[in-house]
């Protein structure tokens, strides 16, 4: 909400001089004093604190006078992309309990690598990698707490490298951790707050090799860091403009780096001072040791061009939309890879929103794409009573984009699927060897809550064993959809937990966060703050964890937990670890932990 806060402000007190540097050929940079007025481009490259202090104390204070001061530190953090005045908080040596030593612990070295731990995007734990058993998991408490200073929400997911915790924070930190005691090795600060998933792979540098851990940012920039000293190898911008982010985790295949990028326009196409809309996904492939870009391929071939001006004057423009918010899929058989890709923008939708995608490994061509939903054209606030901006199409889509990451399965009988699920509630398996040929779908839209502001049913994603696929809902199910037919096994609700209500004292209902799975037990958190460990053979509830309270961290920060959002749980090792903390799209309970648990 702050960031949709500090994007209106924007837009009405400083738009006019601030413009994106795509936004027309015919118009010539404005000048304000003598200089060129920087662009939004420009802008986004730079800290909450230098922008602060232009507001405050530079050359924008004249101009920025009317502002109030919360005015000028919602402008400050909206670029910025993270808290004003956060910038150290989270550097490890403002913490207790620093790791001593630093090598790599006994044992496997890669225990839960990426969003999928794997090329196929299963988010699946082998028994050997998790070291837990279904009969263990009544026994799991808590062995210790990683508070984040100044976070919100701990919507990085951690990966366990060598006897190592890696993950991003809110607070535009990365950190390593030892597994077992949760001591902090180092930590590196980053331009803006970290959504992925850390990922681990070998790379050459200075003529050697040595592992690497990268991590994107919600500034559209990618990071290589030394994984044994979290020194910076390489960082690249993907995208210099204003709403771009990674919160897709990059992926690893022959030694180069994938990402998907997203973009937030949507959000912020209600407001008639801003030229909507522009923005168009991506997928990128760079060089993993030198994070040079190989190729860039947009989700929607066509450029934006200008279409119509709304009351004001506003230029509007189109085709935008096709994000890529998951984790791409490496699918070597077929020298392919695959992504979800968002709604559109603006109307017409393009073919390929709320799709499916495949593209070319080498070259970054588009192989073929299947659309699960067509002409979803959803722009924010288009639905609902009261008058409709120019940006409004005249038939507002339902915003049902394929948010998660596809999960790629090789049946019993040698054939394959390729699992997504769409935002609206159903998942679409289609033939990876067939150029996306539909397969099978299957409805879990049963339970929808109809008086709800939300009608989003799967959001974050599933995961998968050998036999089925699992996915939670809004609704406030887990559901089981058996892999070679579309069938739905078992369909179970979760109660809300009432220790922590909601808006109007409504409980906090539903469960976004992507589903994790081992051997015999699938996992599911909710808004409510609760995880969930059920059995895969029925969905009864073996064990449950609620992390929405405050706990005492091993590193010295306050630190309290809440809502379960976009990563799952991580099994490794022995270990359960989760963060606890989500605002998401649902108004859910902010939080600020790692937390780490095992069978005492």
């Amino acid at each position: 909400m702050a960031r949709i806060v500090g994007q209106s402000l924007f837009n009405r007190n400083c738009a006019s001089c601030h413009r994106h540097a795509n936004t027309s050929a015919d118009q010539q940079p404005v000048v304000v004093g003598g200089r060129v007025a920087p662009t939004t481009e420009t802008l986004a490259q730079m800290t909450p604190e230098a922008i602060y202090a232009t507001l405050t104390t530079g050359d924008m204070v004249q101009q920025a006078a009317a502002l109030s001061e919360s005015d000028k530190r919602a402008i400050a953090e909206f670029f910025g992309g993270r808290p004003l005045g956060a910038a150290d908080a989270g550097d490890a040596s403002h913490m207790t309990n620093h790791c001593t030593t630093n090598t790599p612990g006994p044992g496997p070295l890669t225990m839960w690598n990426g969003w999928g731990n794997g090329d196929d995007n299963a988010r699946f734990q082998t028994a050997n990698f998790a070291a837990l058993s279904p009969d263990q998991l009544p026994r799991l408490q808590l062995k210790w707490a990683f508070g984040l200073p100044a976070g919100g929400e701990t919507s990085g997911q951690p990966a366990v490298f060598g006897g190592h915790i890696f993950f991003g924070d809110y607070n535009s930190y990365a950190y390593s951790l030892d597994m077992k005691t949760g001591c902090v090795y180092w930590s590196y600060h980053m331009d803006a707050q970290v959504r992925t998933a850390a990922l681990i792979e070998p790379i050459k540098h200075d003529g050697e090799q040595v592992w690497a851990v990268f991590f994107g940012d919600k500034k559209a920039n990618l990071y290589a860091l030394d994984a044994r000293t979290g020194e910076l190898i390489w960082k690249r911008n993907l995208e210099q403009r204003l709403l771009s982010h990674i919160t897709a985790a990059p992926v690893y295949y022959e030694g180069r780096i994938y990402v998907g990028l997203a973009g937030s326009e949507e959000i912020v196409s209600s407001d008639p001072h801003y030229p909507c809309c522009t923005y168009r996904g991506s997928l990128t492939a760079l060089d993993a040791s030198t994070g040079a870009v190989i190729w860039k391929t947009y989700t929607i071939p066509d450029p934006p061009k200008p279409t119509k001006k709304n009351a004001l004057g506003t230029q509007l423009w189109a085709p935008a939309g096709a994000s890529i918010w998951s984790a791409p899929t490496i699918d070597p058989k077929r020298h392919a890879i695959y992504v979800g890709a968002g709604n559109g923008f603006t109307e017409p939708a393009a073919p390929t929103t709320d799709s499916i995608m495949a593209f070319d490994l080498k070259t970054g061509k588009v192989l073929w794409s299947y659309q699960g939903y067509a002409n979803d054209a959803s722009p924010g606030d288009c639905t609902g009573p009261g008058p409709k901006g120019a940006q409004c199409p005249q038939n507002v889509g339902p915003d049902w984009d394929f948010g998660d990451s596809p999960i790629l399965r090789t049946l019993a009988n040698g054939k394959r699927v390729l699992v997504c699920a769409h935002k609206g509630g159903t998942v679409v398996a289609v033939d990876p060897d067939r150029r996306g040929a539909l397969v099978w779908t299957a409805d879990l839209t049963a339970g929808r809550d109809t008086t709800a502001p939300v009608q989003v049913q799967i959001l974050w994603g599933g995961a998968a064993d050998e036999q089925n696929v699992y996915y939670d809902t809004q609704a406030g199910t887990v559901a089981a959809v058996r892999l070679a037919d579309g069938k739905v096994l078992w369909d179970v609700p979760i109660a809300p937990s009432p220790a922590h209500p909601g808006a109007n004292g409504r409980l906090r209902k539903g469960l976004e966060a992507a589903v994790t799975v081992m051997p015999g037990v699938v996992f599911a958190g909710g808004w409510d703050g609760v995880l969930h460990a059920l059995a895969t053979a029925d969905g009864h509830e073996i064990w449950s964890f609620d992390t929405a309270r405050e706990f005492t961290t091993v590193n010295g920060v306050a630190a309290h937990g809440g809502s379960l959002g976009a990563p799952g749980a991580v099994i490794a090792g022995g270990m359960l670890f989760v963060g606890s903390g989500y605002v998401g799209t649902g108004n859910g309970m902010p939080g600020n932990v790692l937390l780490a648990l095992a069978p005492q």
